[in-house]
């Protein structure tokens, strides 16, 4: 009976040393949480972030001058297809959430449990906006704590569009290259409004590691997200199956002719099956539905 009692004592002070360290972690992400203005952000545009200064410092430290690259445009003059993309890539759920999506959350933490690693991130767009204004790259404890905190501040202090938008603009897509606009003009030479659904897909796909990845020369990895993204954005009826034949390399079917009669396929003809707008010819025109 001693020996049990000894054994629940040990547990129980295990236990509360376990508590007492979770405070003492928590109490130090929760005021850093609290310490940065959320509320300016809904009219302001920061000039530079968290992430933005780490990356100069790292440059600086070897011996590089840093490079930023960065342009703002507003919502309205960013291409619908990529906004479409990017939450199919990092945050389906976005516009339903409250800042953190508890079953990706779930999901993570059961994928990393599994390999022992992290293998999953688990962020919220929010979250990753957090993250990238306040926090840097840090990856510890406290600061996954003070990133719950920030998003859900964010949350409550602006829009979905305004967080949306700031994200959009301040998100890291390439070694000095920052926001939508500057990462179309690096990457396709063309400006954020006129991404074609490849580009759009390109770019949301990289957004894991974009100083890795390039979206113009996609590795394996890159290019199955881009194939699962169109493949995502013609089911919910954002892209025609033209135009996501066309993102992903492969020529729209021609239907067969129904009898003998049918006419032949003459070179204009062939020219729009295989993605190419023929001289004179309208652009496909695609009515999309409603995003916030």
């Amino acid at each position: 009976m001693s020996a049990r009692r000894a054994t629940r004592g040990r547990a129980g002070l295990v236990l509360a040393a376990a508590l007492l360290l979770a405070l003492l972690l928590a109490v130090p992400a929760v005021l850093e949480g609290l310490r940065h203005p959320v509320a300016g952000l809904a009219t302001r545009v920061p000039r530079r972030t968290a992430l933005m200064l780490a990356r100069e410092a790292e440059a600086r430290r070897h011996g590089r001058a840093p490079i930023t690259r960065q342009a703002w445009v507003p919502y309205e003059r960013i291409s619908p297809r990529l906004r479409r993309a990017v939450l199919i890539a990092e945050d389906d759920a976005f516009f339903s959430h409250g800042g953190l999506d508890w079953n990706e959350i779930r999901a993570s933490a059961h994928a990393n449990w599994r390999a022992r690693r992290l293998v999953r991130g688990g962020s919220t767009i929010t979250q990753q906006l957090a993250r990238n204004l306040f926090l840097g790259e840090r990856r510890t404890l406290d600061r996954k704590l003070a990133e719950i905190v920030l998003a859900w501040r964010i949350e409550r202090a602006l829009s979905k569009r305004r967080i949306f938008e700031l994200y959009l603009n301040l998100i890291e897509w390439g070694d000095g290259v920052y926001g939508v606009e500057a990462a179309s003009r690096y990457w396709y030479g063309a400006s954020a409004a006129s991404l074609s659904p490849r580009e759009a897909a390109g770019l949301a796909a990289v957004i894991i590691n974009p100083r890795r990845f390039s979206p113009v020369e996609p590795s394996r990895r890159i290019e199955r997200r881009i194939r699962m993204i169109v493949t995502r954005m013609e089911r919910r009826g954002f892209l025609t199956r033209d135009e996501a034949e066309r993102a992903l390399g492969r020529a729209p079917a021609v239907p067969a002719p129904t009898d003998s009669t049918a006419p032949a396929i003459t070179d204009s003809a062939a020219a729009g099956a295989a993605g190419e707008t023929p001289s004179g010819a309208a652009a496909d025109s695609l009515s999309l539905p409603a995003l916030p």
